[in-house]
């Protein structure tokens, strides 16, 4: 059984997804999705969202028909991300910026960037964005060469590879670089297992009929998981970013635990961070927020600001 394909609420604004989506321009658009498209007991147009292969066949409708691209592919066991909740990071920054005074020549860092380099693809769709993309893994940076190449993107969005397993900016970052945010999604599990317990519990909340332990969105050990967590994640998040002050503007991550904010906040301030926000996502019944941080004071913003 799968959900009833309901409208978005609580989306941002400028979220292209607020209602429910128009698989027949879909797949029109992209015709391999029609195979997993039916009409559900609401008589409505829909697809098993606990099926792995209909989701990412669905993300690649919607980045075709509506984010200009022609090809976006990697391996299969490789997180295949929820194109709508993706977008509203890109949006909620993009209002972040603007409030900043930053409307020009927006460079953004995206840590962790995975096969799909999803938030770079979404972040020059929709505002024209140049990005630097970072990742550990090696066979994921080998997908985003392929859909930056296949989508002539090369030249607005760049990689890197993180070599360090342990750093974040230690060998990414060079003397030279000025960003005006850095964005993260970072990995909140603590384990494999931890993982495979969260996926079971999300696949009975979608309907689906089996015990299966595949992911419906797939995903990779690296992709999920890390040694503490999300907790120990953006803890190292702050601290490293707090070694290079002046290299970006804003420093954002996704925090999906809203236990691990008061900690942050505890370790914000002894960093002498500058200003704090907390931006909140709602998705549905799901609540997400985004963490922002800096270290300028009042006149290196501005300054920063004169000199975009």
């Amino acid at each position: 059984m799968a959900n009833k394909n309901t409208s978005k609420p609580n989306l941002h604004p400028n979220n292209k997804h607020q209602t429910d989506y128009d698989f027949s321009k879909l797949c029109k658009v992209y015709p391999p999705l029609k195979e997993y498209v039916f009409v559900n007991k609401y008589e409505t147009k829909t697809i098993d969202f606990s099926n792995a292969k209909a989701v990412k066949k669905l993300n690649r409708a919607l980045l075709f028909a509506y984010y200009k691209l022609s090809f976006w592919d990697f391996p299969d066991d490789n997180l295949s991300p929820p194109i709508p909740g993706r977008v509203d990071y890109i949006h909620y920054l993009a209002d972040l910026l603007k409030e900043s005074g930053i409307n020009k020549n927006v460079k953004i860092l995206d840590i962790g960037t995975g096969a799909s380099c999803i938030y770079p693809i979404l972040g020059n769709a929709e505002y024209g964005w140049q990005f630097v993309a970072t990742d550990i893994d090696e066979k994921s940076l080998e997908s985003v060469a392929q859909i930056l190449m296949k989508n002539n993107l090369t030249n607005a969005i760049k990689w890197r590879h993180q070599t360090d397993l342990t750093s974040i900016f230690k060998g990414i970052l060079n003397s030279s670089d000025k960003f005006s945010a850095t964005m993260c999604n970072p990995p909140f599990y603590r384990s494999e297992e931890e993982a495979m317990q969260a996926n079971i519990r999300k696949l009975k909340g979608l309907g689906a009929r089996s015990n299966t332990v595949a992911r419906n969105f797939s995903g990779r050990f690296n992709e999920l998981c890390y040694k503490g967590g999300e907790k120990a994640f953006v803890h190292t998040y702050l601290y490293e970013s707090s070694l290079c002050k002046t290299q970006s503007f804003w420093y954002t991550t996704l925090v999906s635990k809203k236990e691990n904010l008061e900690s942050m906040y505890a370790s914000l301030k002894k960093l002498n961070a500058t200003d704090i926000k907390t931006i909140p996502m709602y998705h549905g019944n799901k609540i997400t927020r985004i963490v922002a941080w800096t270290f300028l004071s009042e006149a290196e913003q501005k300054h920063w600001n004169e000199n975009e």
